[in-house]
């Protein structure tokens, strides 16, 4: 049995200029100890998704329209605001995606940490004062004990990073949110943090839900993915095999964006197009104005996310039919 399990889960903001659908009916399940990828452009929707879940969403002008969110027997998206806040901090906990506007500027790091503690486990101030310095320890903060009185601009940006990962592992949660973590940060920086997250993933046998736009983070950290785009899930499968065998010409496009994966001198890849308006009702695959294979029954046909082997789920009418082949070569032309 999972131990999140979201159901059409539909989160839309109702603004001067309409209604913006920043998600649109997705669906997806976590197992415990296991550490599953979100990705997909800025704006496709993966942060919401779970803020929803987590109630952070702000009402108005946000509103969950529909979907439910099953953890521990509870559904997160229609259960009272005091349960909720039993466990979001405790037993689900969110690393956020940028550390210096996440931790509060006026308080000292200690304050901050030891908070969770004194809410939800109830310990005295010492005691959760003596957890929360071996908390920055056990994430390679050094001199922990003079440090954590300091306040968070006294802190680079690795180090304040790790700062809130201690924050968010401090109480054991049987599930992670990772929003980015190394977005802002340098390529060591970043090694070091992917790999501390993984050592305290292993130690305390946290599930994890890991949010980015980079899919080489997602090659080696994550061990399912599913591909969001304007709102939708439009692929999700294993991460060997999104790899080796992308279903949705989406999915193969960032492929085929990665640096890394071009030769030196050689032009690097870019998405045609932008990503769409979802202020818009959008009719058909969202993707199709962007897609080199669409055809004109893409624009007008909703695709539906379909199982096409165990375990390997597309949302592309075409490739469904069988249509399409190896989607990580690059076509010469828009086939319509």
């Amino acid at each position: 049995m999972p131990l999140l399990e979201i159901e059409n889960l539909r989160t839309y903001f109702y603004v001067r200029e309409g209604v913006v659908r920043a998600v649109d009916g997705i669906s997806l399940s976590l197992d415990a100890g296991r550490t599953q990828g979100i990705v997909g452009e800025s704006g496709s929707g993966k942060s919401v998704a779970c803020y929803s879940v987590l109630g952070l969403i702000p009402q108005p002008p946000g509103k969950i329209v529909s979907g439910s969110a099953r953890f521990g027997g509870i559904d997160l998206l229609h259960c009272s605001k005091e349960e909720l806040r039993r466990i979001r901090g405790k037993r689900i906990s969110m690393i956020f995606q940028d550390p210096m506007t996440s931790l509060n500027p006026y308080m000292r790091v200690a304050d901050q940490l030891i908070e969770p503690l004194l809410v939800h486990e109830k310990l005295s101030s010492t005691h959760a004062w003596k957890k929360a310095v071996a908390s920055l320890e056990e994430v390679g903060v050094r001199d922990a004990g003079r440090r954590i009185n300091l306040y968070p601009h006294q802190f680079s940006g690795g180090m304040r990073q790790r700062v809130m990962i201690a924050m968010a592992l401090i109480s054991r949660p049987e599930i992670l949110i990772a929003d980015e973590p190394t977005t802002a940060l340098d390529v060591t920086v970043q090694a070091q943090i992917l790999e501390l997250i993984r050592q305290r993933q292993k130690e305390l046998g946290t599930a994890i839900i890991f949010i980015t736009h980079d899919l080489g983070i997602v090659a080696s950290f994550c061990q399912s993915v599913n591909v969001m785009y304007a709102g939708r899930i439009v692929e999700s499968a294993a991460t060997e095999a999104i790899f080796n065998k992308p279903t949705h010409p989406y999915t193969a496009a960032l492929q085929q964006s990665i640096p890394a994966l071009h030769s030196k001198g050689e032009t690097l890849y870019t998405i045609p197009g932008s990503p769409p308006d979802l202020i818009q009702e959008l009719k058909g695959c969202p993707f199709a104005p962007r897609c080199n294979y669409s055809l004109v029954e893409c624009r007008t046909d909703g695709p539906l996310l379909s199982e096409i082997v165990s375990g390997h789920q597309t949302a592309c009418t075409r490739y469904q039919r069988g249509e399409l082949g190896d989607l990580r070569q690059k076509p010469e032309k828009v086939v319509a």
